[in-house]
């Protein structure tokens, strides 16, 4: 398999990819599902997973008609609930040792997560060491930009990089986009970023921005039912098996 030798930045996704928290999602949510006799399945939760939190919320409440739930008490129950875990979440394995060996070489990094600021906020406060690499460096789904979409659209990733790094990637859109223009040097500046992810629209996300996409998926995704038309330049059971020198970066110390 060829990968790109032109990377020079990385831009992580967090729930799933940094930390385990998406097992607190399902948890938390099959919860309040038990008490009207339903389920989440993991075809439901990968069209959640990179949603910002009330978009996900509908589109899980979507498949439900019947039960008598309202969006904002399935919001407050679920709020409730993993307020009470966030602080607790682990990484991941491999995230540790990655996020500090590209900060130990000045590999420039973000982090663009779905997740609100207050959540991130909470899921990250007893993990400072590794979050502090990125030093401010974060696109949050709530954050105060105008017109951003969330994942599958690039936009999430197209700000980070244009507006964390300072990377000139042009219009903040999909270059397949209607009447978006990139000139060539945007188009090779996208093509310097790499994208971390572990859910299906973030995957989606990162090709339609034009950069290099590692997916980490939950085994259970690999059994989704599929068809669109991007696909993960490399797939990865953890990012344990992450190997720098594939994508131009500098290897592991021995």
């Amino acid at each position: 398999m060829s990968f790109s030798k032109g990377i020079e930045y990385v831009l992580f996704d967090m729930d799933g990819l940094m930390i385990d928290s998406e097992k607190i999602y399902t948890d938390v949510t099959n919860e309040i599902l038990a008490k009207y006799g339903k389920e989440m399945t993991w075809d439901i939760k990968a069209g959640c997973m990179g949603k910002p939190e009330k978009e996900a919320a509908l589109y899980l409440l979507s498949f439900f008609p019947e039960i008598s739930l309202r969006l904002e008490d399935y919001l407050t129950q679920r709020n409730t609930l993993q307020d009470l875990a966030w602080p607790t979440v682990p990484l991941l394995p491999g995230v540790r040792k990655l996020v500090l060996h590209l900060k130990k070489h000045n590999i420039p990094i973000a982090v663009a997560t779905g997740s609100r600021r207050r959540n991130y906020e909470m899921k990250t406060s007893h993990l400072s060491e590794v979050f502090g690499c990125f030093e401010g460096n974060v696109v949050c789904g709530d954050d105060p930009r105008s017109g951003m979409r969330s994942k599958p659209d690039p936009d999430i990733f197209l700000v980070a990089a244009k507006e964390t790094l300072g990377r000139d990637v042009g219009p903040l859109k999909g270059e397949d986009e209607k009447g978006v223009e990139v000139t060539d040097a945007q188009r090779i500046e996208r093509g310097k970023g790499l994208v971390l992810e572990d859910g299906l629209p973030g995957m989606q996300a990162g090709k339609r921005a034009g950069m290099a996409v590692v997916w980490v998926p939950d085994a259970n995704l690999l059994d989704v039912n599929y068809s669109g038309n991007e696909k993960a330049d490399q797939i990865l059971k953890s990012l344990e098996d992450f190997v720098p020198e594939e994508w131009g970066l500098p290897p592991y110390d021995p």
